[in-house]
């Protein structure tokens, strides 16, 4: 008996170090910025998609006032410049000055109609009826109060205007692995301990018309990833594991086999975001 439980340990402490080396090159192991990370998840596929449909919702055209709050490093904000032309505005506010900062550095030279502002989406910088649009892009789930960014949203806005929300719902995130209880063991990880909103995607409709809004419609977002590198940059795996085992979701030996699958098998994830179209 005691053979086979110094087997087992062994081959566990085999496929741990197996992981900690092999895997470290699949991996980031370290947090990118903030800024950062916002600007990759808008270059790569799956935020192109999901952007460009928040934009065609917005129905922008020449001449009108555009806010995106928490415009992070700016990554939307030519998109939305050029939409609205010379003649329109892009109001960016975020309530990091070092995004504010990366924005007017990077985003806003060549576009002389965007002005950045510092501030809160609970307490929005701006004057009552004052836009004809707005959006706001994965900020939702982080806030310390959504149904309050909402009426915000709703004193800001012009009559006629709309408001165009692109929010994840965590729940719907799905990780193949031959252990179905080690991917459900890590999205529980994510969505009850690392998003403060992680269900807000389903819930903004319901949360948008009890602040005073129509929503004429909901679109479905779901993506695919079937690179793990890709995946790892949105998801950061390894990193979300380790926080995990931390905090017993998973062992140690869980882990190991975990992230040792989605290194060396084929991949495949997907998660559904939700663009909700409102109107003041």
């Amino acid at each position: 008996m005691r053979n086979v439980e110094a087997a087992t340990s062994a081959r566990r402490l085999c496929l741990t170090d197996a992981m900690t080396s092999a895997d470290a090159s699949v991996f980031e192991t370290t947090r990118p910025a903030s800024a950062d990370y916002l600007s990759r998840l808008a270059a790569s596929d799956a935020g192109r998609d999901y952007k460009g449909r928040m934009l065609d919702a917005l129905d922008l055209r020449a001449g009108l006032t555009v806010l995106d709050a928490g415009c992070g490093p700016g990554a939307d904000l030519p998109a939305l410049a050029e939409a609205v032309t010379l003649g329109g505005t892009v109001i960016g506010v975020d309530r990091d000055q070092e995004m504010l900062d990366a924005a007017a550095a990077a985003r806003t030279a060549a576009h002389p109609g965007v002005e950045l502002r510092w501030g809160n989406i609970h307490a929005l910088p701006l004057d009552d009826a004052s836009v004809d649009r707005a959006r706001t892009d994965r900020v939702l789930q982080w806030v310390d109060d959504p149904a309050r960014a909402l009426a915000e949203f709703h004193r800001v806005l012009r009559p006629g205007g709309r408001l165009v929300m692109g929010e994840p719902d965590w729940d719907t995130l799905a990780v193949d692995h031959p252990h179905p209880s080690l991917s459900r063991a890590y999205t529980r990880y994510v969505t009850e301990q690392v998003i403060r909103n992680a269900a807000i995607g389903r819930q903004l409709a319901r949360l948008a018309t009890d602040a005073g809004f129509p929503v004429p419609e909901v679109i479905p977002a779901t993506q695919v990833f079937r690179d793990v590198r890709a995946a790892d940059r949105v998801f950061g795996f390894e990193r979300t594991t380790r926080r995990a085992v931390e905090a017993g979701y998973l062992s140690e030996y869980q882990a190991a086999v975990w992230l040792h699958h989605l290194a060396h098998r084929p991949f495949f994830a997907s998660a559904t975001l939700y663009v909700v179209v409102a109107e003041a």
